[in-house]
């Protein structure tokens, strides 16, 4: 396949990257700045400005589907923002070039861990987690709620457990749907780079459609 990538440099997005070009697929990284990424077989770099729909549809088009793993970055003062106004860019960006599939990364914070409630609103989530990572999950929490009434793209969102960290491919991993995925008593956790076989998976044999799932390890 012809896969672009947005979001390469990131800690999901690298692993991401590496999982599509050892699955033989070529990849387009659009990327700010080409320097941080070095061509290699089956890559293309590309620099292009995420904010901006136009550069994302130049791009984009041509491709058989994008993933999206865009993060304005956690110590961003404007993350929520940002995140808001780059996501919905790559969204147009898409839309224009005439790319109909696009799997989007989001966060674990709109997983829902009762009816109606959602892990970012939770007095744990809120406690626990450092002050600047909240902006960007409820960015994500709410791009997910605005792509529920898009119905011009093939649209699917994919949220990580709570617990996302480095580690090996094991290459297998159980599936969720909206619910946060759990190990007992204890929030469920993956490694980002069983997370990107789960992406590459999605991307390559799509299961989803206009919807959100979730992983965890298997």
């Amino acid at each position: 396949m012809n896969i672009a990538l947005i979001g390469g440099t990131g800690f999901v997005g690298a692993a991401v990257l590496e999982e599509l070009l050892q699955r033989g697929h070529r990849v387009t990284a659009l990327v700010r700045d080409p320097a941080k990424l070095t061509p290699r077989d089956g890559l293309t770099v590309v620099a292009a400005d995420v904010q901006q729909a136009a550069q994302v549809a130049q791009a984009v088009e041509g491709h058989d589907a994008v993933v999206s793993a865009f993060n304005p970055g956690w110590s961003e003062p404007k993350l929520y923002e940002l995140f808001q106004s780059g996501s919905r860019a790559i969204l147009a960006g898409v839309k224009r070039a005439g790319v109909g599939r696009v799997l989007i990364v989001g966060g674990a914070g709109s997983l829902f861990v009762a009816p109606g409630v959602q892990l970012v609103d939770t007095p744990a989530f809120l406690d626990h987690v450092p002050p600047n990572i909240v902006p960007g999950a409820q960015a994500a929490r709410d791009l997910l709620t605005e792509l529920r009434g898009e119905t011009a793209l093939d649209w699917v969102f994919l949220s990580p457990p709570a617990m996302l960290q480095p580690g090996p491919r094991s290459g297998a991993y159980r599936l969720g749907g909206e619910e946060l995925l759990m190990n007992g008593e204890q929030p469920a956790g993956i490694t980002v780079s069983d997370l990107a076989v789960a992406i590459a998976d999605e991307t390559g044999t799509p299961q989803h459609h206009r919807q959100r799932f979730t992983v965890a390890a298997a």
